[in-house]
C-alpha cells in the first residue's frame, strides 16, 4: 500500500497496485468496504480495472442481489446512526468519518436518532442503515422516520442499496487511481 488519503492515517492502495496485488493482500482492503464474500471475490476476479471508475461501477453492481445473509452479516459491522465506531480498524475509522457531519453534542439531534434508532430497531430488528456521509443530520432523520413506513421487504431492499452505496463511498476511500 503506497499512497495515503486523508482518512485518520489509512493507508490507500494505487489502483495499479491492486490491479496486481495477491489475493491474500486484497482480501484485507475490501472486506472493510463490505464484509460479504461473495462481493470481494467477484471484485477480485473481475481485476484489471482501467480506471478507478471501472472499479467503483464494478463493485457497485458485484453480487446482485445480495442474500438475506449476507445483508445480515454484513450489517452486523454497522454501529447505529449518532454513534461512534469505536477502535483504530480501516472499518471504524470510513465510519467514523461517514458519520462526521452527525453531531453527538446536539442534544435535540441525539435524542431524534435515539428514539428513531429504537423505533427501527423494534420494527426491523436490525440497525437503521444509511450513507450519513454527505447527508445533514435532519435529512437522516427525516429519511428513518419515513422508512418506518416501509414493509420489511421494501426496507430490505433499501438497506442492499444502502449498503452497496457505502460499500463504494468506502472503496474510494480505501484505492486510489
Amino acid at each position: 500500500m503506497d499512497a495515503s488519503n486523508d482518512l485518520e492515517g489509512i493507508q490507500a492502495m494505487l489502483l495499479e497496485d491492486f490491479n496486481h496485488a495477491a489475493r491474500t493482500e486484497l482480501e484485507p482492503v475490501l472486506r472493510p468496504c463490505i464484509d460479504i464474500q461473495r462481493w470481494i471475490d467477484e471484485i477480485i476476479t473481475a481485476r484489471p480495472f482501467a480506471t478507478i471508475n471501472d472499479l467503483l461501477s464494478c463493485a457497485g453492481n458485484a453480487s446482485d442481489p445480495f442474500t438475506t445473509e449476507e445483508i445480515a452479516s454484513a450489517m452486523a459491522h454497522h454501529p447505529r446512526i449518532g454513534q461512534r465506531a469505536p477502535g483504530t480498524s480501516t472499518e471504524a475509522t470510513l465510519s467514523r468519518s461517514e458519520q462526521a457531519g452527525v453531531d453527538p453534542t446536539d442534544p435535540a439531534i441525539t435524542t431524534a436518532l435515539t428514539e428513531g434508532n429504537r423505533a427501527y430497531e423494534a420494527r426491523f430488528n436490525q440497525v437503521f442503515l444509511i450513507r450519513a456521509a454527505g447527508r445533514s443530520p435532519q435529512e437522516i432523520i427525516n429519511t428513518l422516520h419515513q422508512r418506518l413506513k416501509n414493509t420489511p421487504e421494501e426496507e430490505n431492499l433499501i438497506v442492499a442499496g444502502q449498503l452497496r452505496e457505502i460499500a463504494v463511498l468506502r472503496l474510494q476511500g480505501v484505492i486510489n487511481a
